[in-house]
């Protein structure tokens, strides 16, 4: 015979399992993932050797965005990852044409609202000239990381997966907001303008002189110490969207016994400007000054700067740029120095105008 069960006893057992379930706190809900697509141009960084100790004569620029992307599945822990492979070549072979592709579509993608930062990867031997045309040129606060490798993606220690993880990590950042173009590899966190390729071959090859880089990345965040004081993307007065061509600026390098024949071929094919990569604080030899003082008559436009690589080249110090109508660089070195002639001459021919953006960006 089946006993009933007192009332008082489902009534004490329901309030056990209302205090125990009012007990069991609700697991937190999982943070929001960022949007991060990487834009892939090839280099080292998708590059294979025959071997995995081949970390000089590999081939750069084989392995696609796809293979990058599954080679780091922890991307997935830290943004919604998302490929394209823009161009895939060495970085040796970049051109204006590919800054001008690459930076449109970058602004392209910025403007929507899926996504939250870009990461490029990119060959290292350009990837500083690169990375200052899109500081110059790129419409957004969001982030945009451009970042390689010194070894091939095959390689015993290649540095590729570990870049570009601190690439997106980077890039998905609200720290990183607002900071401008940056580079990152080697844990280290670098503004476009300042940084440069130091070593051909080592791991820490990439470096910003005596101004110094931004921050680290550590234990799977950015660390910023400081920032760039100089005028970058939104707050730039170029604009690419109709752009179609740059105009050619070619660098004239300083050195003993150097004469007028490499000024004279560049303005004879053309050229507008001229970055004359002098030695010291780009001083100027008695046998190319006369050529260089005849371009700019001509109407082709001079910048003074310095093979030396860091600080900065003094105006009216080793020429009188006033009388001359010259341009000085500032702290850019050569090649950057071009990128931002060819940009200044989209805007005006006026020498004094385009010193102003040097002293500006």
């Amino acid at each position: 015979m089946l006993h009933k069960k007192p009332a008082r006893y489902f009534s004490a057992l329901i309030g056990f399992v209302l205090v125990v379930s009012s007990n069991v706190q609700a697991e937190p809900a999982a943070p929001k993932l960022a949007n991060v697509a990487i834009l892939a141009t090839g280099g080292t960084i998708a590059g294979t050797g025959n071997s995995s100790t081949a970390t000089v004569g590999y081939t750069a620029a084989t392995v696609g965005v796809d293979r990058l992307i599954q080679a780091v599945p922890e991307l997935a822990k830290v943004a919604k990852v998302t490929g394209e492979q823009v161009f895939q070549i060495a970085s040796e072979n970049m051109s204006n044409e590919h800054w001008l592709t690459l930076a449109k579509r970058v602004n392209v993608l910025l403007a929507q609202s899926n996504v939250d930062g870009i990461v490029i990867t990119h060959g290292t031997d350009t990837l500083e000239e690169t990375a200052y045309f899109l500081d110059l040129v790129v419409k957004s606060r969001k982030p945009v990381v451009v970042v390689g490798a010194m070894r091939p993606s095959n390689a015993l220690s290649a540095d590729g997966p570990m870049n570009l993880y601190n690439a997106v990590l980077l890039a998905a950042s609200p720290e990183a907001v607002g900071k401008g173009v940056l580079v990152s590899l080697n844990d280290q966190i670098h503004a476009a303008r300042d940084v440069s390729k130091t070593n051909t071959s080592t791991l820490d090859s990439f470096k910003s002189g005596d101004l110094g880089m931004l921050g680290y990345i550590q234990g799977n965040k950015p660390f910023f110490y400081h920032v760039s004081s100089r005028k970058h993307t939104v707050d730039t007065e170029f604009d690419i969207a109709n752009l179609q061509a740059l105009p050619q600026v070619d660098i004239v390098y300083g050195y003993a016994n150097m004469g007028p024949v490499a000024l004279n071929a560049f303005v004879g094919a053309g050229a507008k400007g001229i970055v004359h990569a002098g030695v010291g604080d780009g001083s100027l030899s008695n046998k190319v000054k006369p050529a260089l003082i005849a371009a700019r008559k001509d109407g082709v436009l001079i910048v003074r700067s310095s093979r030396v690589g860091q600080g900065i080249l003094a105006r009216n110090g080793e020429a009188n740029d006033d009388e001359l109508d010259f341009v000085v660089s500032d702290t850019l070195n050569p090649q950057k120095a071009r990128i931002l002639l060819m940009l200044a001459m989209t805007k005006t021919s006026d020498s004094k105008e385009i010193q102003r953006m040097f002293y500006t960006y």
